[in-house]
């Protein structure tokens, strides 16, 4: 949906949940010398300001990295990442998930984003300047199926879109289905949100019959604020690196 902005949710539980092992299988994947592919079919703007008042009426980043990031190590590829963001671009700066992948990739690696709202991908395309990326203004949907199967073909997809409305999980278990025949190597990761009405179930139970080797990783957390539906995060990885289910125990016990 074009209406959806993430600056009113940067940095909040759910981004600290995606956002640490995003980092920690980027860290992983490239611990091997060999080049890969990233894939993200709906990006954001890459850097978000915690002082903007948008970030600040919400907050939700004070209950969410504001809480947790003491609770990280100092070489965990997310704290590491939050650090050098925040020493060049200030103490209340945020890497979303394409700066995140930006800061922990190769030169031998490629990357591609694709984001539909024009502001967002404006903010997006001025955040990635520095880095040898690839920045799409498309439908994140129709870019991923063009894009697969990427070369090199060993890499990662991240797919996070709104669901502001039923058709983002209606279709989601047909979409990875497409996605995973095609590119059958691929570390494909859906990010989705717990709300109060578990609207996630039916599309969680499609895909767990389709790829039951999958991971599945669920964090629970009180709602934000009163009348707030989401009361979770949530991640399905296909083809989830050695060690991915491990980690995730661990980021999971930081939210108790």
């Amino acid at each position: 949906m074009l209406s959806y902005q993430h600056l009113y949710h940067a940095g909040n539980l759910a981004d600290v949940h995606k956002h640490a092992l995003l980092a920690w299988t980027l860290d992983y994947l490239t611990a091997k010398d060999k080049p890969l592919s990233y894939l993200e079919s709906h990006a954001g703007r890459a850097l978000y300001d915690l002082s903007a008042p948008e970030a600040v009426k919400t907050g939700e980043a004070a209950q969410g990295i504001g809480r947790l990031l003491d609770r990280f190590p100092p070489d965990h590829p997310y704290a590491r990442v939050l650090a050098r963001v925040r020493a060049a671009q200030g103490p209340q700066a945020y890497p979303g998930s394409p700066l995140i992948a930006a800061s922990l990739l190769r030169d031998i690696d490629t990357i591609h984003l694709a984001e539909m709202h024009p502001r967002e991908h404006a903010a997006l395309s001025s955040a990635m300047l520095p880095y040898p990326v690839r920045v799409h203004h498309a439908d994140g949907f129709s870019k991923v199926q063009e894009l697969t199967p990427p070369m090199p073909r060993r890499g990662m997809l991240l797919i996070d879109p709104s669901f502001e409305t039923a058709a983002d999980y209606d279709g989601m278990p047909r979409f990875i289905g497409q996605i995973a025949r095609k590119w059958n190597v691929g570390v494909i990761a859906l990010w989705y949100p717990i709300l109060t009405d578990a609207r996630h179930g039916p599309m969680l139970a499609a895909l767990t019959d389709g790829h039951p080797d999958a991971l599945r990783h669920e964090v629970r957390f009180p709602p934000a604020r009163s009348g707030h539906r989401m009361v979770g995060s949530g991640l399905f990885v296909i083809n989830p690196p050695w060690g991915l289910a491990d980690e995730a125990a661990r980021i999971g016990a930081l939210f108790g």
